[in-house]
C-alpha cells in the first residue's frame, strides 16, 4: 500500500483516548483544554474514568463538557482499597475506550495531570502511519515545578540518564530494532502511549498492577512482538508534585529521593557487561527463532545461555519471538539482573565506554558475525560471556573478505526513573558538525558542544556524538555541585 494510502487509512481509524482520574479538580481543566486544542487531528471520543474521587473533579468535568469538541464518557468507580490504584483504573478505562473504537481503532492514554503538546495526536498518528503498532511518548515535568526539585537530584538524574544512554547504545548497535530507528528514547510512561486496538487485544490489555502498570503493559506488548516506536517528539507535560495519586509512581519516587537518595540506580539498569551479554544473546536468538537451526547451533546457544538444549527447544516452539526471549531471560542464570550502585557509577560508565569502542568502530555483533578478538576483553571473559574469535579470523564471517557494515540506527536517551525539564536540556543533540569527547576536562568539553539542534526536529546525529555529549554534560553538571552538597551511597550511614 502506498505511503499516502497508509496515512489516509490511519487517519480514518477511530481515535479514542482513555484517562484515569482521581482527585484532580485543580488540573483536569488544563488536561482537557490541551486535548481540545490539538492541531492536525482530533479525538473521536474521550473516556475519563474517575475512581475513588472525593473532591469536585466530576463537577468540574461536567462544567467543561459543553466546550469540548469531542464526545465525552465519564465513568464513576469506587474500587476497594486493594484495587484503588492507577493500574486498575487505566486498564478499565482502556477497555471502555476499545469498545468505543472498535477492532480497527486506535487508543491513546495519558494522565489527568498532563497537558499534551498541540501536535500530540498528529505525531502519534504519523508514527502509526509509518508502521508502528505502539507509540511511546515522553513525559516532561512542568518547568516551574521542576525548579522546586533540589539541584542534587537533577544532577543525579542527569548522570543516571547518561549511563542509561550508554547502555541503550550498546543495545542499538548489538541488536538494532528496525521498528524503532534513531532518534528515539526508551521511556515507558502512561502519560503518553498510543496503541492499536488489535495490539492492545493481543497483549491482553493493561495489567492491573498497583504500580508501574505502564511498564507492565509495554512488557506484555513486547512478548507478542508488537512494533513499538519511541517517538521523542510525542510529549506530554506533567506535574512535578511529590504528593501523588498512585503508590509507586513518579511523585512517590521523587519524594523518597528528596528525603534520601536511592543507593542504587533504576532497576532496569545493569552493569555494562551484563547489558552486552543480553543484547548479543537476544540478537543471536533471532537467527534461531522461526528457522531450522542445526543441532550444533542449538547446543552452542544453549551453552551460552546456561540452559539445557531441551529447555531451549521447548521455548523455540512458541510463535512470538518476544515470548521466547522473555522465557529465556527468566530461566537463564547468565541473564539474571544485577543492580548498579550509585556510588560506583563512574566505574560502570568507564566499562560501558570500553565496550562501546569496538562496536562504534564497526565490529558488529549480528548473529552471523563472529566478534573480533579485541571485543572480548578480560572483563567480558571474566564474566563468561564467550571466547575470543579464532586466531586469524579477524572477526569475519565465513566467506566474507571484509567485516559486515555496522547496523544503522541508535537509541536516544532513556529517561531516568523521574523526569525533569532540566534533564531534558541534556537530551538535545549536538550539531552534526561538532563532537564532544570526555577527556581530562569534561566540563570544558561540554561547553564546546552546540545544543541548538534537537533530534525532535529531525537532525541526523550519530550515536557516538549523542552519547559523548550526554556523558560530558552529566560530568559538567555534576562538577557545578559543591562537594558538600553531593550525596552518594558511600556518604550516608
Amino acid at each position: 500500500m502506498p505511503e499516502t494510502a497508509v496515512a489516509r487509512f490511519v487517519s480514518d481509524r477511530p481515535l479514542v483516548a482513555a484517562i484515569p482520574v482521581r482527585d484532580e479538580e485543580d488540573r483536569i481543566g488544563a488536561c482537557l483544554a490541551a486535548l481540545a486544542g490539538q492541531r492536525g487531528g482530533q479525538l473521536d471520543h474521550l473516556v475519563l474514568l474517575l475512581n475513588n474521587t472525593t473532591d469536585a473533579t466530576a463537577a468540574r468535568v461536567e462544567a467543561l463538557r459543553p466546550s469540548l469538541p469531542f464526545p465525552l464518557t465519564v465513568a464513576l468507580r469506587h474500587y476497594p482499597a486493594e484495587a484503588a490504584h492507577a493500574g486498575t483504573a487505566r486498564a478499565e478505562a482502556l477497555e471502555i475506550a476499545a469498545a468505543l473504537a472498535g477492532p480497527e481503532g486506535i487508543l491513546l492514554t495519558s494522565d489527568a495531570d498532563g497537558c499534551a503538546r498541540p501536535d500530540w495526536i498528529a505525531v502519534n498518528r504519523a508514527a502509526l502511519a509509518r508502521g508502528a503498532e505502539v507509540v511511546c511518548g515522553r513525559a516532561e515535568i512542568d518547568p516551574v515545578e521542576a525548579a522546586l526539585i533540589p539541584a542534587t537530584l537533577h544532577a543525579d538524574d542527569v548522570a543516571e540518564v547518561a549511563y542509561a544512554t550508554l547502555l541503550d547504545e550498546i543495545h542499538a548497535l548489538a541488536d538494532p530494532d528496525p521498528h524503532d530507528p534513531w532518534p528515539r528514547h526508551t521511556e515507558h510512561s502512561g502519560a503518553s502511549i498510543a496503541v492499536t486496538v488489535r495490539a492492545w487485544q493481543r497483549a491482553g490489555g493493561v495489567p492491573p498492577l498497583r504500580s508501574a502498570e505502564d511498564r507492565g503493559f509495554l512488557q506484555a506488548l513486547r512478548r507478542v512482538d508488537a512494533a513499538i516506536r519511541h517517538a521523542p517528539e510525542a510529549v506530554v507535560t506533567v506535574s512535578g508534585r511529590i504528593v501523588g495519586r498512585a503508590a509507586g509512581g513518579m511523585a512517590e519516587t521523587m519524594a523518597r529521593r528528596i528525603r534520601q537518595q536511592d543507593s542504587e540506580l533504576d532497576d532496569s539498569l545493569e552493569p555494562a557487561a551484563d547489558c552486552l551479554r543480553r543484547a548479543i544473546l537476544r540478537a543471536r536468538l533471532r537467527a534461531l527463532h522461526g528457522h531450522q537451526p542445526t543441532q550444533e547451533a542449538l547446543d552452542a546457544y544453549a551453552s551460552k545461555a546456561g540452559l539445557p538444549t531441551e529447555t531451549l527447544l521447548s521455548f523455540l516452539d512458541r510463535p512470538w519471538f518476544g515470548d521466547v526471549w522473555a522465557r529465556i531471560e527468566a530461566e537463564s542464570p547468565r541473564l539474571a539482573r544485577h543492580r548498579v550502585a550509585r556510588a560506583g557509577l563512574a566505574r560502570h560508565v568507564a566499562d560501558a565506554l570500553a565496550m562501546l569502542r569496538p562496536l562504534r568502530e564497526g565490529q558488529g555483533l549480528c548473529p552471523w558475525t563472529p566478534p573480533k578478538a579485541s571485543l572480548w576483553n578480560p572483563l567480558l571473559k571474566k564474566r563468561g560471556l564467550g571466547p575470543a574469535a579464532p586466531a586469524g579470523s579477524r572477526g569475519r564471517a565465513p566467506g566474507r573478505s571484509t567485516p559486515p557494515p555496522p547496523p544503522r540506527g541508535a537509541r536516544g536517551p532513556r529517561r531516568g526513573p523521574y523526569l525533569s525539564s532540566r534533564s531534558s536540556r541534556y537530551l538535545s543533540a549536538p550539531s552534526p558538525s561538532r563532537r564532544c569527547s570526555v577527556g581530562s576536562n569534561p566540563a570544558q568539553a561540554a561547553m564546546n558542544v552546540s545544543a541548538a539542534s534537537s533530534p525532535v526536529h529531525g537532525v541526523s546525529v550519530s550515536p557516538v556524538q549523542f552519547t559523548n555529549t550526554i556523558v560530558a554534560r552529566a560530568a559538567a553538571r555534576s562538577a557545578t555541585i559543591p562537594p558538600s552538597r553531593r550525596t552518594s551511597a558511600g556518604d550516608r550511614k
